[in-house]
C-alpha cells in the first residue's frame, strides 16, 4: 500500500523541520524557507553570522544575561532564520517578492517588518511566539499567517 501524499504545506514544512537541524542555537533550533511557485528559492536557519564562533562553542549570551525569550533580540550572537532566508536569496540574486515563507516559529517582530518590505504574501509556521506586536503588524500589512501541522 502506498503512503498517502503529503500536502504541499506539509510537504515545504517538513523541508523546514529539515533546515532547522543545521541551527546552532542552544534555546530553540529554528528554520525557515522561501518558496514560490512550488519552488524552494532560500532556507536559512538561526545561528552566528559566518565567520563568528557559534553559541553552541561560545555559551549562550541570551542564557547568561537572563534574558527572556521574545524580548531584547539585540542581545544575541546569532541571526534569527527568516533573516538568513532573505540574505541568502539577496547573496545570491534570487528574487523572494510574492513568495511564502516557512518557518518553524512564528516570526518574531524585527523578522516580521522584514519580511514586510521583502514583498512576502504569506507566512505558515508550526509553533507559536510570544511577540504579539509581530502578529500585529502581519495583520495590518495583509500577510495572512496560518499554523502548520505536518
Amino acid at each position: 500500500m502506498t503512503e498517502e501524499r503529503p500536502s504541499w504545506d506539509a510537504y515545504f514544512m517538513d523541508i523546514t523541520t529539515l533546515v532547522a537541524r543545521r541551527s546552532t542555537c542552544l534555546r530553540r533550533a529554528v528554520g525557515a524557507i522561501l518558496v514560490k511557485d512550488k519552488r524552494v528559492l532560500s532556507t536559512g536557519y538561526n545561528g552566528a553570522p559566518g565567520g563568528v564562533r557559534h553559541c553552541n562553542e561560545t555559551g549562550c549570551l541570551r542564557e547568561q544575561m537572563g534574558v527572556p525569550s521574545g524580548e531584547r533580540h539585540e542581545l544575541c550572537r546569532g541571526i534569527h532564520a527568516e533573516q538568513n532566508a532573505i540574505i541568502q536569496a539577496a547573496r545570491h540574486g534570487v528574487s523572494i517578492l510574492g513568495s511564502t515563507l516557512y518557518c518553524t516559529t512564528q516570526p518574531c517582530s524585527i523578522c516580521a517588518r522584514m519580511l514586510i518590505n521583502a514583498g512576502i504574501v504569506r507566512i505558515c509556521f508550526q509553533q507559536g511566539y510570544a511577540d504579539p506586536l509581530s502578529l500585529q503588524m502581519l495583520e495590518e500589512a495583509g500577510i495572512p499567517l496560518e499554523r502548520i501541522f505536518s
